[in-house]
């Protein structure tokens, strides 16, 4: 899940849906002008609306990404607008309202399921053939539902890792450990040497749930986990049990947490990386995925391998080499020539390497040039998610709202308990009966 935000009035929001409404209203004609793919840069004509998430520092960069569309592209014009936090409930109107955008980035695959149901978008098989030249078949097929492709993933982010203070290391006289009897091992001794090992963001239940999902990623396998994802097994499933009581083994030791259980329920996400790299550190490592730098503290001036670094979520046993992340997937709701010429460009390398050279950004584009990337950290990160053969999104997000991402109740709220009182198979009953409700 993205970081939670204040939710904004609803005149905001108001003012958000007119807006764009507005906006949708100059985008591509209707259905009527999706015929054939894009001839030739200058054969392509029309408007392009397109909304997402991203805004502020995001949108910026995005908007360098839009220029370079229209470079190749100086027929058609791309209107973009941000939906911010409310973009589901903008999109969702909008579709009620029968006035989408022509084109939208979701972070939601539960949300591109229920538009893909309702006939609200449009399949984008025209560009499968360069999608699938340019990305790994796991990314592929998470674009995909029904066996229909509907999405192209353009960002993403890499929620398999585990950053680390060098420097804590060093005095521990311990390395980045490759698997989890290891992971714990070093834990255990970094602990000795006086300084907790985990900064856990207890007050936001998402990192509870990332790091419940890469244990069982790799413990359950991925078949059990789409399983479970899809409530196909019950949550109080052996696999869900054993998955939890190897959870207990990080979160179960107050002592080795920073602030221990009491601190780490109050500790948000930017907290638990300023602990953990701040001049005094309060803990040596953070369970999070390939965002946690821009979550630095911005004044330390802190070098990239010196003052942090990062390795691999830890195998479990002979589990294979697997990522759980996030990302948003571009769907299209009007299949216009503009919005499939927009389409095909957003899969390219080309287009992802505009962002990627301004920082801030993970492609799963796997043909992105390495070099692209500003730091080795983010190559690292980026391109093992790029080249990922098995991939999960985060399940908290392929859950319904009211179980899977909704503070304050269902996963969210029953891991955060589990964080309080870590018994594996009380939290496996609330699990399965807060499922239940929100599958009824």
């Amino acid at each position: 899940m993205r970081r939670p935000h204040a939710g904004r009035p609803l005149t905001l929001l108001a003012a958000l849906i007119a807006a764009f409404a507005l906006l949708a209203g100059c985008g591509g004609d209707d259905d009527s002008g999706g015929g054939s793919t894009p001839a030739g840069d200058e054969n392509v004509t029309g408007t392009v609306s397109m909304t997402a998430v991203w805004s502020g520092d995001e949108q910026a960069k995005f908007q360098k990404v839009l220029d370079g569309f229209t470079e190749r592209y100086p027929n058609v014009t791309v209107n973009y607008t941000s939906g911010g936090d409310q973009l589901p409930t903008i999109l969702s109107t909008a579709v009620q309202g029968g006035n989408p955008p022509d084109l939208a980035a979701v972070a939601q695959p539960g949300l591109v399921k229920d538009f893909a149901a309702r006939g609200a978008i449009k399949p984008i098989d025209f560009a499968e053939d360069a999608i699938t030249q340019n990305y790994s078949q796991g990314w592929v097929d998470q674009g995909k539902v029904d066996g229909t492709l509907y999405g192209l993933y353009f960002k993403g982010a890499n929620k398999s890792t585990v950053w680390f203070n060098p420097h804590v290391f060093n005095d521990a006289g311990v390395e980045p450990p490759a698997n989890w009897d290891d992971f714990l091992k070093v834990a255990g001794t970094v602990k000795d040497s006086g300084v907790p090992a985990f900064s856990i963001a207890g007050a936001d239940g998402w990192t509870l749930t990332d790091l419940f999902e890469n244990i069982y990623l790799r413990s359950a396998g991925p078949e059990k986990y789409d399983q479970l994802a899809n409530h196909e097994i019950p949550w109080t499933d052996p696999s869900v049990i054993s998955a939890l009581t190897m959870m207990k083994d990080v979160i179960g030791d107050p002592q080795n947490i920073a602030g221990g259980i009491d601190g780490a329920l109050q500790t948000e996400f930017p907290t638990s990386v300023a602990q953990t790299f701040g001049e005094t550190p309060k803990a040596a490592m953070v369970i999070e995925g390939d965002f946690v730098p821009t979550a630095l503290p911005a004044d330390a001036n802190l070098v990239a391998g010196e003052d942090y670094d990062v390795f691999a979520f830890p195998s479990l046993g002979d589990s294979p080499d697997a990522i759980m992340g996030a990302g948003d997937q571009v769907v299209m709701f009007k299949d216009t020539p503009a919005a499939r010429a927009l389409v095909e460009y957003l899969a390219t390398p080309e287009a992802a390497e505009i962002w990627v050279e301004q920082g801030g950004f993970s492609s799963p584009n796997k043909n992105v040039d390495d070099n692209a990337y500003q730091d080795d950290l983010t190559r690292e990160t980026a391109t093992a998610l790029a080249d990922a053969q098995t991939f999960r999104f985060d399940m908290s997000d392929l859950q319904p709202a009211s179980f899977g991402a909704t503070v304050g109740q269902g996963m969210w709220k029953d891991f955060q308990d589990f964080l309080r009182n870590p018994n594996p198979q009380a939290t496996a009953q609330r699990l399965e009966r807060d499922a239940v409700r929100a599958y009824k």
